[in-house]
């Protein structure tokens, strides 16, 4: 087990489980934090176990850091945009089955996170949702492009603009989560763990 302050990562049934933390439990995606999931994320490549990402029962991710965002001038911004998309390619691209285990909050950044993975695993009473543009924000870490491929441009669009939150209930229902679970890591582990078995050449 590896604790790096900013996640855990723990084995389960040759599925690596990486567990955001962070010491208010809201799990933000800070510029450290960024950046060590973008280390760890291609040693875990280098791996090919199936990943399931997740935080904890009250927070999947509260998303970026706003106190941070306010204080990026232009250019710092776009760098700061450039090493989330950076992040999210590497999640989307990798090369074992990826799912997102979400209990709780799962905003903002947090959202386009489970958006980058393959299956999205969500416990009953998780909160959907892209507060962003009641701050005047838009995401620039690939959500725009994700979000809509699933449910459509017309809810995207409502939950982009109108920064509505959704329930866990109505994400399934709009195809936003693949499953809603008491256990989303299980769940999650059990169904990773399956599509890798199904891949692996015979």
């Amino acid at each position: 087990m590896k604790d790096l302050s900013f996640f855990v990562v723990e084995r389960q049934q040759r599925v690596s489980v990486l567990r955001l933390c962070s010491e208010d439990g809201t799990n933000r995606l800070t510029r450290q934090r960024v950046l060590a999931l973008a280390d760890v994320v291609p040693q875990l490549a280098s791996e090919r176990l199936p990943l399931v990402i997740t935080g904890n029962e009250r927070f999947f991710s509260a998303g970026a850091e706003l106190i941070e965002i306010a204080a990026l001038d232009g250019p710092a911004a776009f760098e700061f945009s450039k090493m989330g998309q950076a992040l999210m390619q590497l999640v989307d691209e990798f090369p074992a089955p990826v799912a997102a285990a979400i209990s709780g909050y799962c905003m903002g950044g947090g959202l386009d996170l489970a958006l980058a993975c393959r299956y999205r695993i969500s416990s009953p009473h998780a909160i959907f949702g892209h507060r962003g543009a009641a701050l005047g924000l838009i995401t620039g870490w690939g959500g725009t492009q994700r979000l809509p491929r699933l449910v459509g441009k017309a809810r995207a669009l409502e939950m982009f603009v109108a920064a509505e939150k959704i329930t866990a209930l109505r994400a399934l229902d709009v195809g936003l989560v693949d499953a809603i679970a008491e256990d989303p890591v299980a769940e999650a582990v059990r169904r990773v763990a399956s599509a890798g078995r199904q891949e692996q050449p015979s």
